[in-house]
């Protein structure tokens, strides 16, 4: 069984960052909440973290970065993990180096991967990312699909006048790739820059929602995702991720995460209560000494927007 938290949220999915590096430098990356770090955990402590994971009722668990596929022990890891028999394994990578590793993730264990790729049209693309990857991007997705990673989503993050155009030609991309489609909203910070930033590029998504509604096939929603809705269409799959700032995610979070410098990060939303695990790993703290620190991290959870939690 799952440990819950105060709130009775039950924790039962642990993400882990394996890297602040990146091959790519989309303009609106926010890094997944972490700040950067001079050093990773090898794949023995990223094994030890899951470990004691699984230990405390964790099912599930989801490999980030930076981007993943720039460690080149990437299968390893993955193939370690694999082997603690988590109920998923999932990855989040950009999709460039999808196409070279695919299939030896998948015999590895991989169950599941999310692309992070916002835009079909080559000169978008290196705008966004600036980069010329695109071919690789494409190519990573099809390959995840043919080898039977499932699902593979797309994330596509909407933007005002740069993409928001193009979400019904991703669309088809998608169904055309045995794909899902994942329409993020961006996310606005208290950053003065990134307010700018929000208020140039913000797509506003309760339009196309309810055109989603009227043509849908079928709506379902899911409870422990902010109520997020996923829709049907034609055969094919779109959901659509609203910001993480309000009491809907904070009340439903079942997540925990651990930093690529391997510290237990209770909270996206901030960095003022980090639980380092990693010194202690390497002090040779047994894995019941690392439970405890697990555990404390668990227990000092609050919600973020926690008004109406």
């Amino acid at each position: 069984m799952p440990v819950s938290d105060k709130f009775e949220r039950p924790i039962i999915s642990l993400r882990i960052s394996i890297t602040n590096r990146c091959n790519v430098k989309c303009f609106y990356c926010h890094h997944d909440g972490i700040i950067p770090q001079s050093y990773e955990m090898n794949s023995d402590e990223i094994f030890k973290a899951a470990k004691v994971a699984a230990d405390i009722g964790v099912q599930k668990i989801r490999l980030s970065g930076g981007e993943p596929l720039i460690r080149d022990d990437i299968v390893e890891i993955v193939e370690k993990i694999s082997s603690l028999n988590f109920k998923d394994i999932s990855l989040t990578t950009n999709g460039t180096l999808l196409g070279n590793y695919a299939e030896s993730l998948k015999a590895a264990g991989l169950t599941r991967v999310n692309v992070s790729f916002d835009t079909l049209n080559p000169e978008t693309y290196k705008f966004i990312t600036k980069r010329d990857y695109i071919e690789n991007a494409k190519e990573g997705i099809q390959k995840a699909s043919e080898v039977g990673l499932y699902p593979v989503k797309v994330n596509m993050v909407v933007m005002k006048g740069i993409n928001h155009e193009e979400i019904w030609d991703m669309f088809q991309f998608c169904k055309e790739n045995n794909a899902v489609l994942q329409l993020i909203e961006l996310l606005k910070t208290d950053n003065c820059h990134d307010t700018e930033f929000f208020d140039e590029y913000h797509y506003e998504m309760e339009e196309l929602e309810e055109e989603l509604t009227k043509i849908a096939d079928n709506v379902k929603t899911r409870q422990f995702m902010q109520d997020r809705k996923k829709y049907f269409v034609d055969e094919g799959e779109i959901e659509v991720v609203k910001p993480m700032d309000n009491t809907q995610f904070c009340k439903n979070c079942t997540r925990l995460r651990i930093t690529p410098d391997g510290k237990i990060k209770p909270c996206l939303l901030r960095n003022d209560n980090l639980v380092d695990l990693l010194e202690p790993m390497r002090n040779g703290y047994s894995d019941e000494e690392l439970k405890e620190l697990f555990l404390n991290a668990i227990e000092n959870r609050k919600p973020f927007y926690d008004d109406k939690c």
